[in-house]
């Protein structure tokens, strides 16, 4: 992975009386608050991974506990499903993308974005570094795999076009989540829905050098590659427990920034079966994702929201008439600290 990637946060100082006030709870208020835990479901948009790490960490601590709430993160047996059981109801909380959360809402499902968790888009198009192919121009004659999602080809289409290419001169082959067996077996030149925090990371410990195009690099418009989302519903009989479980996450985020070998520690405590060097690769580069700006976790700008649902009619994926603003909510995210904070 190119040293561009590797982009960090700087560490600031931990305020040590606010770590204190936080900690300052007896033991006979804390059997009191866990007799009252309000119990909630979080149904993951994949298998965990180091896009968690922040969520594992708030839980370790206890800091779900702390303010109320005993949440339960799962990997669903279909991960597509997420934004169809939330919205339904059958999971209280969910993490989806973006372009997701339109597309459902295109649908009738009543589901709605209430804070950001990734900033930006994780999405490449990669390739062999041996095969030479740094623009999209120089993917025209040959083969991209892909995972068969509409949108992602929409991506590619947008990436063509701005080379005054078109999808047409390229071979575009539904590969499903095969995606780095085909690339390094040559089955493909490039592949298309690799994050370049995960699948480059991966490609690069077996020795593979890579090339990687962001997608918003060419043309496609930024957008907020992770969502927690719940159901409308809930947004009106919950707002405050919402804002409790945001609150949490966002302390569980910003230690995860500050204290990353902590955050490490959390997500493989909680599933050893997870490489641990190619999640401690993740974190490193997620963080330099997982504020806003302003630096806030969770943020949404509604200007972002409304760029991309346009740039998705544009591209026919949602219709015309489809909402953009009422895909999100801004208000429910706690007035947030911006500063990274220790677990210590």
């Amino acid at each position: 992975m190119t040293s561009v990637l590797h982009r960090t946060l700087s560490r600031r100082a931990f305020n040590l009386s606010a770590a204190a006030a936080a900690i300052s709870l007896t033991h006979s208020s804390r059997l009191v608050q866990a007799q009252e835990l309000a119990e909630l479901n979080l149904a993951l948009d994949w298998y965990p991974n180091a896009n968690h790490a922040g969520l594992f960490l708030a839980q370790q601590e206890g800091w779900f506990a702390e303010a109320g709430l005993a949440v339960d993160p799962y990997t669903p047996s279909d991960p597509t499903t997420v934004l169809q059981t939330v919205g339904a109801g059958r999971d209280d909380f969910g993490i989806s993308y973006q372009t997701d959360v339109l597309l459902a809402r295109a649908q009738g499902v009543p589901v709605v974005s209430v804070a950001a968790l990734v900033q930006h888009p994780l999405v490449t198009v990669m390739s062999l570094q041996e095969a030479g192919i740094t623009s999209p121009a120089d993917l025209v004659g040959k083969t991209v795999g892909y995972p068969g999602i509409p949108s992602q080809a929409a991506f590619l289409e947008t990436m063509l076009a701005g080379e005054g290419a078109s999808i047409d001169d390229l071979s575009l082959v539904n590969i499903g989540f095969n995606l780095l067996p085909v690339l390094i077996s040559g089955q493909a030149d490039a592949v298309l829905g690799g994050f370049w925090s995960h699948e480059t990371v991966l490609a690069e410990r077996e020795g593979f050098e890579i090339n990687v195009m962001r997608v918003e690099d060419w043309g496609v418009p930024d957008y907020y590659e992770l969502v927690l989302v719940c159901s409308e519903q809930t947004i009106d009989d919950r707002p405050g427990t919402i804002s409790s479980l945001l609150s949490v996450l966002q302390r569980g985020y910003l230690a995860a920034i500050a204290d990353p070998d902590a955050a490490l520690a959390a997500l493989t405590a909680a599933y050893p079966e997870l490489d641990e060097e190619v999640e401690r690769e993740g974190i490193a580069l997620l963080s330099a994702v997982w504020l806003g700006e302003p630096p806030v976790f969770g943020y949404q700008d509604p200007e972002r929201w409304e760029l991309f649902g346009e740039w998705m009619k544009s591209r026919q994926l949602i219709p015309e008439e489809l909402e953009i603003a009422s895909a999100y909510v801004t208000d429910l995210l706690p007035e947030a600290r911006a500063t990274p904070i220790s677990t210590n």
